[in-house]
């Protein structure tokens, strides 16, 4: 008996169990069984213990095991190594913990458009949340599920959010905390036996992740490059892709009324073009006002009968009264509201497209000397896609914030478990195959760094991203700028020449030059840190700022 088996023979005994419900009956046992609350909205909210309101990088394993080993970077810090046994261990006590339940609910979804490569997703749970977050997130099985080359192969993902492993037990096989005791949470994925189980993580994003690692997986095997993006579609049926980490303005530059959008976060590009995973978002919501993000706002904030929302506002301040306050961040910075793609007003409902002729590399340069656009030549694209640069800041004792500089290989580092080469050199050919341009675009600050200089204006940013998609920019000449081996351009359309190099916006230009040289230098580090023993091609080495 595989672990298939076994799950779905604990289910067939289980007194009480919600096969595929009704999206109604998930929201209506959210409220009878008071694991939500209802805003005034209509909308659903919940709040998780302190531990579960983000991922656990650090509690978070992929089984190694000889079949699939060998695709792994265990190099990378994300991918941590679990023994099959382990796994096996988790499973016993996970089904255990299940059959005692007053309640079980299992669900089945695909992620992917696309049904040439949707993977069919059997989730078994105690929790309606979780139950309806599968649903928000995760697509119905589409018609022609048997053209799926992953069909064979589907996944289950067993999700008991609010119960905890037996520490002793699992003392030399889970994390160590600080305190010497071990962890008695895990989000564990076996590729070889195509099996999740999350246990003692109640953050929903733990069930979005898990799988968006798995199809991040999977996918290469089959050809099709995933992608942390966001992506839309214009008039002329022309997509774009905006790749950025947090901070750096994917979902608001992406968000355009005059493209459609496909969806905000992960996708596939195959032979048929670009697809995206999901049937929903999972948008941050601390500091969310109607006025910046019209969309998402309205997304979650509607009003509704309940039983026909469904939106989830987790760990978001909600008052007695059932108001909402989206500034209040005392429970975390990272409250989250998961939504139907249908609920907001300018989408393409197939979630599919072509090939993308455009693709934004999205940064914010906190140092202040990078261009605000630059088109990036096959190698560099593929060099920066490595790298997955952004800066943050990061608070001083004495109030003083400098410039951190970030790197999160593909902009998605934990959810990216291949050998970097696989990923790299598959965008290199189809960026080769299908002529997309790509740009990296700077959100940054501009005449200085932050504290000296400013945030790059968004009506400057999103007019360099309309011509970008808009037009062919013939005409433009660009020069290699010599540190950082982007192609900058001489002169742009309606951007001032001060902006657009940023070093003659400077007040001290030696300033510029030694916090370029700094930031060029960051990268040259992290590089030969991250790929120095990889297979990386030499002339994607050498356009690493640098060298």
């Amino acid at each position: 008996m595989n672990e298939r088996e076994r799950i779905d023979s604990m289910v067939r005994r289980h007194p009480e169990v919600y096969d595929n419900p009704l999206r109604r009956e998930m929201i209506r046992h959210c409220i009878d069984f008071r694991e939500t609350l209802i805003t005034r909205n209509g909308a659903l909210a919940l709040w998780t213990r302190p531990e579960s309101t983000g991922r656990s990088p650090k509690d978070t394993y992929i089984v190694r095991e000889p079949k699939t080993s060998a695709d792994i970077d265990w190099d990378a810090p994300n991918n941590i190594p679990m023994d099959p046994g382990t796994l096996d261990m988790i499973l016993e006590d996970a089904l255990s913990l299940l059959a005692e339940k007053p309640r079980v609910y299992v669900t089945d979804r695909v992620i992917g458009a696309d049904s040439g490569y949707a993977l069919p997703v059997h989730t078994v749970t105690d929790s309606a949340v979780t139950a309806l977050f599968t649903d928000n997130m995760f697509r119905p099985i589409p018609a022609d599920i048997h053209r799926s080359r992953l069909n064979q192969r589907p996944f289950t993902l067993v999700v008991l959010p609010n119960d905890k492993l037996d520490p002793g037990r699992y003392t030399g096989r889970l994390r160590e905390l600080p305190d010497g005791t071990t962890s008695n949470m895990v989000v564990a994925m076996d590729y070889s036996r195509d099996l999740g189980v999350i246990v003692g993580s109640a953050y929903l994003g733990s069930v979005k992740k898990l799988m968006f690692t798995v199809m991040n997986y999977m996918l290469p095997g089959i050809d099709v490059l995933p992608l942390h993006t966001s992506a839309n579609e214009g008039a002329d049926a022309g997509i774009a892709l905006f790749l950025g980490l947090s901070g750096t303005g994917k979902t608001t530059l992406s968000a355009d009324p005059d493209r459609a959008l496909l969806g905000d976060d992960e996708h596939g590009w195959s032979e048929a073009g670009v697809s995206n995973f999901e049937n929903g978002c999972y948008a941050k919501l601390i500091n969310l006002s109607a006025e910046k993000e019209p969309e998402i706002h309205r997304a979650v904030m509607h009003d509704a009968p309940p039983l026909e929302h469904g939106a989830i506002l987790e760990n978001v301040m909600v008052y007695p009264d059932g108001s909402v306050d989206m500034y209040d961040n005392r429970l975390t910075e990272n409250s989250r509201g998961s939504y139907l793609l249908t609920f907001l007003s300018n989408i393409k409902t197939s979630s599919r497209g072509s090939h993308p002729y455009r693709i934004l590399f999205l940064t914010a340069d906190a140092n202040g000397v990078l261009p605000p656009v630059a088109q990036l030549t096959e190698d560099q694209a593929m060099l920066w896609f490595l790298m997955g640069y952004t800066s943050k800041l990061a608070g001083t004792e004495t109030g003083i914030e400098e410039p951190v500089s970030t790197f999160s290989r593909f902009f998605g580092a934990p959810f990216m478990p291949r050998n970097p080469d696989v990923y790299a050199t598959m965008l290199g050919e189809k960026l080769k195959t299908h002529g997309t341009r790509v740009f990296l675009v700077n959100t940054g600050w501009s005449g200085g760094p932050y504290g000296v200089g400013h945030r790059m204006d968004i009506t400057v940013t999103r007019h360099i991203i309309r011509q970008v998609l808009d037009s062919d920019l013939e005409g433009i000449d660009f020069e290699e700028d010599p540190r950082f081996h982007i192609m900058v351009p001489v002169s742009f359309p309606g951007v001032d020449e001060k902006v657009l190099h940023p070093e003659k916006s400077w007040a001290d230009a030696g300033e510029f030059r030694r916090r370029a040289d700094a930031l060029a230098a960051d990268f040259s580090s992290h590089y030969d840190k991250a790929y120095g023993g990889k297979p990386i091609a030499e002339s994607i080495r050498a356009c690493c700022p640098g060298k």
